[in-house]
């Protein structure tokens, strides 16, 4: 009788020894040498960006410019100013918004084992759209920075109240749960925006200044007040990590190797929705970051979310500088917001992608 428990204790090391083969073997970069350098050439590309972000924009400013403003505190006039209280908020704001929908988007698949999961699911977004159009309506306010903390309040309401819905059934805080009580929260909290729009033009002319996805308009204050949630989440996103890669093999097999499966899921989805509600708070639901990086991350990295996670928090923070980029030079001298430009460009690549290659099972 002994042996079949000394069997049944081994089977889960044995399925993680071949979990950890099998992420050696997938990605392009397949060993730990590798993936470090990978992640360095990646900061090299997001420092790239960043400096395209703050060099080019709507208004040509020549780089001798941009150059003397960085290096030289002292130096004046009109194109520092540009660059210094427009450009370098927004550069700034774009890396924190970057990092937490890529992070979020790789946290989120892994949790919910689907290739199309994103962080909207968790009815972040609708939450934080339901708060900001009544903070508009009842209390009118109408600058960012005025409703960026109702957003975020509407954002954990709204992940809380999904994961209360979803947990409340005799499987508890499954991954269908969650998503159908998602879809669910979603639909209602929307519906009660478009009632409050339909019967208020004033609340849905600041209203779609917000929704439509922007890094414009924001000030260094944002920032610097989403930063702590960001900087608290992607810390939960680490940490999540190894616990996702113990998830994948199963439930039963992740507590047969001692696992806490409520407790990762629980630090998973605060991960998730601090990072998605403090960007959501910041500029707007900004759909595309959140479910397509984590694909092209794992075609890089392969499954494991050690390393998945990370890259795709930078590979988020190239995409959207990049959209942003592009969006200032393409409609001179006005500009397309960022969330146009994902939209543009998301959707055709995000087809693209599906159609030349199966998606890279999560």
């Amino acid at each position: 009788m002994p042996e079949p428990a000394v069997q049944s204790r081994r089977a889960p090391e044995q399925l993680v020894a071949e979990a950890e083969r099998e992420h050696r073997r997938r990605g392009l970069l397949r060993g730990p040498a590798t993936r470090i350098g990978g992640l360095w050439l990646l900061l090299v590309l997001v420092a790239v960006v960043c400096g395209l972000s703050i060099a080019v924009g709507s208004r040509a400013i020549p780089f001798g410019t941009v150059w003397q403003t960085l290096t030289d505190t002292g130096f004046t006039g009109d194109d520092a100013v540009v660059i210094r209280e427009l450009r370098i908020p927004r550069t700034l704001l774009g890396v924190l918004v970057g990092l937490s929908l890529g992070a979020a988007g790789a946290l989120m698949q892994g949790h919910t084992r689907n290739p199309l999961g994103d962080p909207g699911l968790l009815g972040v977004a609708a939450g934080a759209s339901a708060a900001v159009v009544l903070a508009i309506f009842l209390l009118g306010i109408g600058s960012p920075s005025g409703y960026v903390w109702f957003a975020f309040l509407g954002a954990m309401l709204g992940s809380v109240a999904v994961f209360a819905i979803g947990s409340s059934g005799r499987g508890g805080a499954t991954p269908i749960s969650l998503a159908l009580a998602g879809a669910a929260l979603s639909a209602l909290l929307f519906a009660l925006v478009r009632a409050v729009l339909i019967t208020d033009s004033s609340t849905l002319d600041s209203y779609r200044f917000w929704v439509v996805g922007s890094l414009s308009g924001r000030d260094a204050s944002i920032a610097w007040q989403v930063l702590p949630f960001i900087v608290v989440g992607l810390v939960l996103a680490l940490a999540n990590s190894p616990a996702l890669n113990l998830l994948g093999l199963g439930e039963d097999v992740a507590r047969g190797l001692g696992q806490n499966v409520l407790l990762a899921r629980v630090v998973g989805i605060a991960g998730i929705t601090l990072l998605t509600g403090a960007a959501t708070a910041a500029c707007g639901p900004i759909g595309f970051v959140g479910l397509v990086v984590p694909h092209v991350a794992r075609a890089i990295t392969g499954p494991d979310h050690r390393w998945l996670v990370p890259y795709s928090a930078l590979l988020g923070v190239v995409l959207l500088l990049g959209a942003d980029v592009v969006g200032r030079v393409v409609a001179r001298p006005g500009e397309l917001q960022v969330g146009i430009v994902l939209a543009l460009v998301g959707a055709p690549f995000f087809i693209a992608l599906v159609r030349r290659r199966k998606l890279v099972a999560v």
